[in-house]
């Protein structure tokens, strides 16, 4: 249905024009006439009817009570939606639909792409779309209800409606009735009073505060701009006030008539303050005090969405920032909606600090303090003590400083101080307070070693040890001699032209370690075994040759 009244009056002229198309017949936001869709609406089924080559087509429908389904169709499969596609608790009400295409993108554009997103290069990625006609997605929008569990059809005509007016069926004119003559006035007009447009305003009419009244089943302000000059504007606007079709939506919209887009659209029952514009210029997004540029108020997880199509030739991604009272958090939708990042509420200031010259800060603002610092985490209210814990989910370690010893922490319970550093340099295993350069240190037993050191000074007391029982000798020195003491390079670029005995000799002949390993105590321990059967013989010797000097003597 279509109606079209023009009134002339001094001060104010206003054009009422209901545009003659199908809500369901939406236009395309792209301007390129690749794809084309209409819509039909049946009891049981939404069915669109498209043209044009794509690679698939991605629908979204939300519903009351911020219902929202998503569904593709590819290339060739008819773009339908079913009323069992809507789940078992349909609701009944309005929805909107939009049916966005996703185009046919070459892989030498895609590899294109790719390769300037790499690059960082946002004036070559306009080029590349724009030769390859993907700089603007098609996407197409509008509505349809649900009434008593099925789809409205968009092929009803409304009934005249009751108490004044009827129903306008072709042109403008009622069959049979009178046709009225338009008013022209060539002059300014004043009407000191309210002013109702429309088939059913009627004689009497109750304004209340009203000083102008659109009253009629169909309610459009047109702006028809007829500028002829070069260089003056001429598109055309419309106010619009709900679809003209059975099972459209209830909305205000303000409609680009030249582009056929709708930039501005507000359905029926969206909540107060949904968008709300301060004197100062803020943004409100439910709310009307907005204290920051844009302020989002909601009951549960206020929210924003970052949508990124595959219309543009890019992969399809979608992430989510939200806060609640859990976390403040960015969600990677696409990537099953994990949390990579996350922010806790009574964090201290400064918990996470990137300076300008790219140092992470952690509990600072004051780094970065050397000049090679890349991390650096300063002291917090709990713990005491800097401190960074990797974990594993099964086990964990951690690495400290209480400003006189840099630790290292392994798994246990509680950790084990597993690796010391004191502020001198001094470097203790298994120990907090090394006393020479390195200290090695298991209970109350500890090796240690000082710069220029040869060997480990080690605690050897008996006090420390139990179970001491000595080693037999036998044949020691034959088992030396049967190990031969060679020359080698280590392999995998090692150490090259060393001498030393072979691990797997060593443990064949004495026992001791094993076959790809040697203690040098061990080792050292053999010698000195082999020293002291040395000396022993020795002195048998002497001992014989003492003997024989004294018989020569006494003949």
């Amino acid at each position: 249905m279509s109606h079209k009244h023009a009134r002339g009056f001094s001060f104010f002229v206003l054009l009422s024009l209901a545009i003659a198309a199908a809500a369901f017949a939406a236009k395309p936001i792209s301007e390129a006439p690749a794809v084309t869709a209409d819509v039909t609406v049946s009891a049981s089924a939404v069915q669109w009817q498209t043209a044009g080559s794509f690679e698939r087509l991605a629908l979204t429908v939300g519903g009351p009570d911020g219902y929202t389904l998503h569904k593709e169709f590819a290339a060739g499969a008819a773009p339908v939606l079913r009323l069992q596609d809507l789940g078992a608790k349909l609701a009944d009400g309005s929805y909107t639909w939009e049916l966005r295409v996703v185009p046919r993108i070459s892989a030498e554009t895609r590899q294109k792409l790719a390769a300037a997103r790499e690059a960082g290069d946002d004036d070559a990625i306009g080029r590349i779309r724009a030769e390859a006609g993907i700089d603007r997605e098609t996407a197409f929008s509008g509505n349809f209800a649900v009434m008593a569990g099925s789809f409205v059809s968009n092929k009803g005509e409304e009934p005249a409606p009751a108490g004044g007016g009827k129903k306008i069926v072709a042109n403008g004119v009622t069959p049979g009735a009178p046709k009225a003559l338009d008013v022209v006035t060539p002059d300014d007009a004043i009407i000191q009073g309210s002013l109702c447009v429309g088939l059913d305003c009627v004689n009497n009419e109750s304004f209340g505060f009203d000083t102008i009244r659109l009253k009629e089943n169909n309610t459009r302000i047109n702006f028809t701009d007829t500028s002829t000059g070069a260089g003056f504007p001429t598109n055309d606007w419309e106010i619009t006030a709900n679809d003209s079709a059975s099972g459209g939506a209830s909305f205000l919209a303000f409609t680009d008539i030249t582009g056929s887009k709708v930039p501005f659209k507000v359905t029926a029952g969206a909540p107060t303050n949904s968008l709300f514009v301060a004197s100062t210029g803020k943004l409100g997004l439910g709310n009307s005090s907005p204290v920051l540029n844009v302020h989002i108020t909601a009951t549960d997880t206020p929210a924003i969405r970052q949508e990124q199509t595959s219309g543009g030739g890019f992969t399809a991604q979608t992430w989510d920032i939200g806060a609640n009272e859990a976390n403040w958090f960015v969600r990677d939708v696409t990537g099953g909606s994990r949390l990579p990042l996350r922010i806790r509420p009574g964090a201290v200031t400064s918990s996470l600090d990137i300076s300008a010259s790219s140092v992470v800060n952690v509990n600072t603002a004051s780094g970065p303090r050397g000049g090679f610092t890349t991390l650096n985490v300063a002291n917090s209210a709990s713990p005491a003590n800097p401190q960074i814990e990797l974990f594993n989910t099964t086990k964990s370690a951690a690495l400290t400083y209480n400003g006189t010893v840099f630790s290292v922490f392994t798994n246990g319970t509680p950790f084990v101080q597993a690796l010391n550093i004191d502020n001198t340099g001094n470097v203790g295993i298994g120990t907090a307070s090394p006393g020479s350069d390195l200290v090695v240190a298991n209970g109350g037993t500890t090796s240690s070693m000082n710069a220029g050191d040869a060997q480990f000074t080690i605690a050897s007391s008996r006090t420390f040890k139990e179970n001491i029982e000595p080693v037999d000798t036998c044949d020691l020195l034959s088992k030396i001699e049967s190990i031969p003491v060679v020359t080698y390079d280590y392999r995998n670029d090692g150490p090259k032209d060393r001498m030393g005995l072979i691990a797997e000799d060593f443990h064949q002949i004495f026992g001791r370690g094993d076959d790809k390993h040697i203690d040098g105590q061990e080792v050292q321990m053999a010698l000195w075994l082999a020293v002291q059967q040395l000396t022993a013989q020795n002195k048998q010797l002497q001992d014989r040759l003492n003997a024989l000097e004294s018989q020569v003597k006494q003949q």
